[in-house]
């Protein structure tokens, strides 16, 4: 998934796909732990669409912080 794309999500919708990336993540070490997996790569991409949903998550959320602080001295 590209950044675009997870930014044009809503926060519950990223906070799923990260519950489901995380999940898939899990799946495929638990295949290469016995062997069956057969596209390595999969791993990486799951971990690095993990890492962007967690980036975008935290940018929501410092965000929401600057725009209270914000209000807090106006």
């Amino acid at each position: 998934m590209l950044v675009r794309e997870i930014r044009n999500l809503s926060t519950a919708d990223i906070r799923k796909s990260l519950e489901d990336a995380r999940e898939e993540a899990f799946n495929l070490r638990f295949r290469r732990a016995s062997g069956q997996l057969e596209d390595y790569t999969q791993i990486r991409r799951t971990r690095r669409s993990i890492s962007r949903l967690l980036t975008v998550l935290r940018e929501r959320e410092i965000a929401e912080w600057i725009g209270g602080e914000e209000g807090r001295k106006a």
